[in-house]
């Protein structure tokens, strides 16, 4: 069968060229931050949550990234995600024990390319974490694997290395790790690069905005900002830093939506603050992102 070409990163952008994109694809941690706040964490209470995420936020987003084994199927069959909204699909399979963040990925095996194209996939993500632990050139070789594997599928490629510490590693800079992580990773072109804000998003503007502009400069090509890492109430100004150094948006999730799960009414605060949130992300993205045909 004739594979076609890959869309173009238009798929998942807003008509300006930029990015506000919503993650959903959290697993096991979003059992824990259930959990956390008193709510269920069996797999239909992530189910259920995610579902509700998608109907509060996809209508304001450009792209919605979901994991096939919560809410996938439901989003698929009943066209949640509303015209020109696309469609991510997580293809990491996660190490992590449960109540511990995630220790290592693989690609997942198990993910029906032809059918996620026919469920109306545009991109595929995965995650790498990033180490200097003396894996660094089987997880390099992973991401090779999955840019081609998307090439292949007639998909786009997200791409988002999270540099953390290696076991015993005491000296760990964070900015430094991340334009590591940039520097092997950024070459094998992914369609897009969603890379940690730096300085995790915190401290003096035109400081953080400098230490963007290291990253805009390592990547050269299209990338977005994630929300790990960053306190909710620093993350506007992460964005904004961000994208007036090169970036061309964002691609987040629980600096969207979790404080939701801290109120009495999470479906209620979700389609208020969440949706305020995004609503003012995207005019930040708008106002100030690179258009992702003129990065690099």
């Amino acid at each position: 069968m004739t594979v076609p070409p890959a869309p173009t990163l238009d798929r998942l952008a807003r008509a300006t060229g930029t990015f506000a994109m919503v993650a959903m694809d959290q697993r096991e941690s979003l059992r824990t931050m259930l959990s956390e706040q008193g709510h269920p964490a069996d797999d239909a209470a992530l189910t259920s949550f995610k579902l509700e995420v998608a109907a509060a936020l996809a209508p304001h987003a450009s792209a919605f990234l979901i994991d096939r084994h919560y809410a996938y199927a439901d989003i698929v069959r009943e066209r949640l995600l509303p015209t020109g909204c696309g469609l991510i699909l997580a293809v990491d399979a996660l190490s992590q024990p449960p109540g511990e963040p995630v220790d290592d990925t693989a690609i997942d095996g198990d993910v029906d390319l032809d059918q996620a194209r026919r469920d109306g996939v545009v991109a595929l993500k995965l995650l790498v974490m990033w180490k200097r632990d003396g894996g660094e050139e089987r997880r390099v070789a992973m991401a090779a694997r999955f840019v081609e594997l998307c090439r292949r599928a007639g998909l786009l490629s997200v791409l988002e290395p999270v540099a953390v510490p290696a076991p015993g590693q005491r000296d760990f800079d964070l900015d430094a790790a991340i334009l590591d992580a940039a520097a092997a990773l950024g070459p094998l072109d992914p369609s897009l690069y969603k890379a940690q804000v730096p300085r995790r998003g915190r401290g003096d503007f035109g400081q953080l905005v400098g230490a963007c502009e290291k990253l805009d400069r390592q990547l050269a090509r299209p990338w977005v900002v994630l929300s790990n890492g960053v306190e909710t109430a620093d993350f506007p100004n992460a964005v904004e830093a961000a994208c007036r150094a090169g970036a061309s948006g964002m691609l987040a999730g629980r600096a969207l939506w979790r404080d939701a799960l801290a109120t009495a009414d999470p479906t209620a605060a979700l389609l208020g603050e969440s949706v305020d949130r995004l609503r003012r992300l995207v005019e930040t993205v708008d106002r100030h992102g690179r258009r992702w045909t003129e990065a690099g």
